[in-house]
């Protein structure tokens, strides 16, 4: 049956691919603003899935995505 209202998501870790993407940060030079994503690999773009506004965003983006190494930053 069609439903107008879309699901809720599980709450819980999500996982992405090492092989295939990379965690980065792409920053504002300008306004300083800071985006949390993944690089893919194989042609270098970038695919966005937070808003970082201070440190607990970081934090949330990297125990969401169980990253604990280094996150790249673009300019």
């Amino acid at each position: 049956m069609f439903s107008l209202f879309s699901k809720k998501k599980k709450p819980g870790s999500k996982g992405y691919d090492p092989a295939l993407k990379r965690p980065a940060l792409r920053c504002s030079i300008c306004t300083g603003e800071q985006v949390a994503g993944f690089r893919r690999l194989d042609d270098g773009g970038f695919e966005e899935v937070m808003l970082i506004r201070n440190e607990a965003d970081l934090q949330a983006f990297r125990e969401q995505y169980g990253i604990t190494g280094d996150i790249e930053k673009i300019y």
